[in-house]
């Protein structure tokens, strides 16, 4: 797989030292998973790092506990709320874009990338030319610059171990060393909170019918991409960076439990799956521990109460988000980067009512027509590409309020 050799890592125990702990988007719902898992091994970990966006109350409490060195909110307008929460308490504390990306550039052990969104690419790449280990649950890093991302993993000497509860899944099971042996990799989708309405029905929905995900615990533009099934989208193109594997070797099969996780199907006609409730501690614990499995906390399979497991194909007409990302990957160059681009403008749009839910795909796919894709080789393409991508979709929005 293209991931990075692995190199083993040793996990502190009673008597040894810490391993040191980045964890950036630490509000977010990956990064207080990453903290409750930390929380139960207090004496293996030492947080050297804690970011987030604007999220003041929940940051201060968590530096509070885990005594981080380092602290950084990037909303340069919380700074000061920040400083007065934490009046008096040992920590280096600074705000703004730049400050987090510095901040990336610290010497730790193990550095959590869970910053949502485009927004997450400068700092994780910061941290990948450490050359650390990073657990990347930032799907979008891949995305927009998933080549770049890849040839400074290898550059550097870093370790990128896959976070999302799929590509975990299928990290867990891959045999890499028989790649020549894969006929396919699976993607599972819950199917979101619409799963069965018609299009009709789905013009409709409200904000707090979209966030209302059935099976997982997620941030408000995670849940609306899964809703959209643009996360799913996204999880292709990502594969096809974390994996060797062409895009015609990945297929999405919608199972509504979230049991199965992900499957690679082999020549043989094996199918191999990784299963576990759907509790996304279970993929940042096997990232934490990795080589290692920890024990940790949390509600277990219980297969003679499972029932029946459910599969089905994703509907294309009611859910385009999958053709416009089968469609960004085949076009190549920084089409995934507009692709985002334009899904995070759109998101957004749809949370603050200015957009309908079905509208959320149309400004994409208006987005993609109008926006000129060009092949990118430095990471400064990327950054302009995903800007005149947000330009454009403002604008395609315009057009539709």
């Amino acid at each position: 797989m293209n991931i990075a050799t692995p190199h083993p890592l040793a996990v502190a125990e009673e008597g040894t030292t810490p391993r040191k702990i980045s964890v950036f988007g630490a509000t977010g719902s990956i990064g207080v998973s990453t903290l409750n898992l930390i929380r139960e091994r207090r004496s293996a970990f030492q947080v050297e790092v804690l970011t987030a966006h604007r999220n003041v109350d929940l940051l201060a409490e968590q530096v509070r506990e885990f005594c981080p060195r380092l602290v950084v909110i990037g909303d340069d307008a919380r700074f000061q709320d920040l400083k007065d929460r934490l009046d008096g308490f040992p920590v280096e504390i600074a705000a703004g874009r730049e400050a987090v990306i510095a901040a990336a550039r610290e010497p730790v052990d193990w550095f959590m990338s869970s910053i949502v969104g485009a927004a997450g690419l400068a700092p994780t790449l910061a941290a990948i030319q450490t050359g650390t280990t990073v657990a990347l649950a930032n799907k979008e890093s891949l995305v927009c610059a998933g080549d770049i991302m890849l040839s400074n993993v290898q550059k550097y000497g870093a370790t990128l171990l896959p976070v999302d509860s799929e590509h975990n899944a299928i990290f867990q099971v891959l045999d890499d060393t028989q790649m020549d042996k894969v006929e396919r990799l699976i993607l599972t989708a819950s199917g979101g909170p619409f799963l069965d309405r018609s299009r009709a029905d789905m013009a409709n929905v409200t904000r707090e019918q979209a966030l209302a995900h059935p099976n997982w615990d997620m941030g408000a533009k995670i849940s609306i991409d899964s809703a959209t099934m643009m996360n799913k989208g996204l999880e292709l193109i990502e594969a096809v960076h974390l994996f060797p594997v062409g895009g015609d070797q990945v297929d999405i099969i919608v199972h509504p439990q979230s049991v199965i996780h992900s499957m690679v199907e082999y020549r043989d006609g094996s199918v191999l799956a990784q299963m576990g409730t759907p509790d996304m501690r279970t993929p940042i614990s096997y990232a934490l521990g990795w080589p290692e499995r920890h024990a940790f906390k949390s509600e277990r399979l219980d297969f003679r109460t499972l029932g029946s497991l459910e599969f089905r194909d994703p509907d294309p007409v009611r859910f385009p988000a999958l053709r416009l990302a089968r469609e960004a990957l085949e076009a190549g160059g920084s089409a995934p980067t507009i692709l985002n681009a334009a899904n995070e403008v759109a998101v957004a749009g749809f949370l603050a009512g200015d957009i309908g839910f079905l509208q959320i795909a149309e400004v994409v796919e208006r987005t993609l027509q109008k926006t000129e894709i060009i092949e990118y080789s430095e990471i400064d393409d990327i950054y302009s590409q995903d800007r005149k991508g947000r330009e454009a979709a403002l604008q395609v929005i315009k057009t539709l309020s």
